[in-house]
């Protein structure tokens, strides 16, 4: 019987190794699987040591490898399809000790569907919002850029926004996923609000955040106010 703290425990003693790290943060980084080839020129690795490193991670269940066709071609000499490397959606988390904080988030979750019908009550949303403003509060005088402000706030609660061909800023990362699939619409109106507050404390005026559920990304999106 395996055991999924010692798991978790041996694959992220992966992520030590600095080159490693540097090519597991540069995949997770990437909107698209990579290949091999190409993970190697941007982190500065020979091909086999990249292919060495990614292997490692993808047999830990760090990266999910799959294969497809670089070239985009098709047919009688398109080549054979390529093995590329995508972050993998499992979570892994390690405590010492162990702490079971998945268990009371569920109870608290729970409790707040029944007493606001599902979504967040009003005092959740309030403090929501109060610790979206408090999140990007020290981005204030760093930039004159709402956008800039907006995106280190995001980065700092841990969202991962990504900007997108027409200026939206999309969320590549939901800290609270462990319970969207069980409290979707408390979660992500909850989400919503400490948005909002996020946006508000950075001084982001030009931006509106809005719930936009879409496969891989976080329910929430900020999109540019039209003049």
């Amino acid at each position: 019987m395996t055991d999924p703290r010692a798991d978790d425990l041996s694959a992220l003693r992966l992520l030590d190794e600095p080159a490693r790290r540097r090519l597991y943060d540069w995949v997770a980084g990437q909107d698209e699987p990579v290949g091999r080839e190409r993970a190697a020129t941007a982190t500065g690795l020979s091909r086999a040591l990249a292919t060495f490193h990614l292997d490692k991670l993808a047999d830990a269940g760090l990266l999910e490898a799959s294969y497809r066709r670089l070239s985009g071609r098709v047919g009688p000499g398109a080549g054979r399809p390529a093995r590329v490397y995508r972050r993998a959606d499992r979570e892994f988390s390690v405590t010492v000790p162990e702490r079971r904080y998945e268990n009371v988030a569920d109870l608290f979750a729970s409790a707040l569907e029944r007493i606001g019908g599902g979504g967040p009550p009003a005092e959740l949303r309030e403090a929501a919002h109060e610790m979206g403003r408090s999140l990007s509060s020290g981005t204030r005088g760093r930039s004159r850029s709402g956008r800039t402000r907006l995106i280190r706030a995001l980065q700092g609660g841990g969202y991962e926004p990504v900007t997108d061909s027409v200026g939206t800023i999309r969320l590549r990362n939901c800290p609270f996923d462990a319970l969207t699939d069980a409290h979707r619409q408390l979660v992500c109106g909850t989400n919503l609000a400490l948005a909002e507050g996020i946006a508000e404390g950075a001084g982001a005026t030009g931006f509106e955040p809005v719930l936009d559920t879409q496969p891989g990304l976080c329910c929430v999106t900020f999109r540019e106010r039209t003049a």
